[in-house]
């Protein structure tokens, strides 16, 4: 079943406009007819999946019949940030989409000191945008009821400052010891927390960062006896969170 994320003024009382990329998307790339079944959500979250079927498809919009709303949740009972230190290449594209698949609230990009990526305030931009898009899909893909945030570029200290606030702050690190430590940890997270996740680069965390992070409440955790890759290590860590915590 095609997912779509509307604006609320789309939603009305017994029919939906998709409006904008979807259109053509559901025109001429999905080739989809009238009598066809989607499923819409609004982008202000509001809880629910409006099961539709497609009555019109025209130039400028597809105007979906509503058949029934289903009051769903889809959503961890945590909200769990993901703070993610910039990694090479296009892994940021494929770290965001299963963030997002395995629940994560949103996604912070942080520019450590070890990131080999350095990115002009522009060419954040442009990547932030492309990054929310794919958080779109990914939340598209996998059922989810909102799309989760791919905030602007953070430096290391920003981000520390910002996830300060959270219940929970955990910061996996390569010189962290004892897995017990991690579980206690794990297991003092609870329904209702907001968790904050600090994952490094490919050349991990500066001690001066770990210090800083510590310093603003993150507790250093391992993650067991192997080094994770980057785009590994959130992951490992999501899952776990996810198998623990999913209702």
């Amino acid at each position: 079943m095609y997912h779509f994320f509307v604006e609320p003024y789309q939603i009305k009382e017994k029919e939906i406009w998709i409006l904008g990329q979807d259109v053509n998307h559901i025109r001429n790339v999905l080739r989809m007819k009238p009598g066809e079944q989607i499923t819409v959500s609004s982008r202000q979250d509001d809880g629910r999946a409006y099961r539709c079927r497609i009555h019109s498809l025209e130039e400028e919009q597809v105007r979906a019949e509503i058949l029934w709303v289903q009051e769903a949740d889809a959503e961890l009972p945590v909200r769990i940030s993901l703070f993610q230190g910039l990694p090479k290449g296009d892994k940021m594209e494929l770290i965001i989409q299963k963030a997002v698949e395995l629940g994560a609230w949103e996604i912070v990009p942080v520019a450590s000191r070890r990131a080999v990526v350095k990115l002009d305030e522009k060419k954040a931009q442009v990547k932030v945008k492309r990054w929310n898009a794919i958080a779109e899909s990914a939340a598209k893909q996998s059922g989810r009821l909102r799309i989760p945030q791919v905030r602007s570029v953070m430096s290391f200290k920003e981000a520390a400052d910002y996830g300060a606030g959270f219940d929970k702050k955990l910061i996996p690190y390569e010189l962290a010891k004892g897995m017990e430590q991690t579980r206690t940890a794990l297991g003092e997270i609870q329904p209702g927390d907001s968790v904050a996740i600090f994952i490094g680069p490919e050349g991990g965390f500066e001690e001066e960062e770990v210090k800083l992070a510590s310093e603003h409440g993150f507790a250093p955790i391992t993650l067991g006896k192997r080094i994770l890759r980057t785009e590994t290590a959130g992951m490992a860590l999501l899952s776990v969170l996810m198998f623990q915590m999913e209702k």
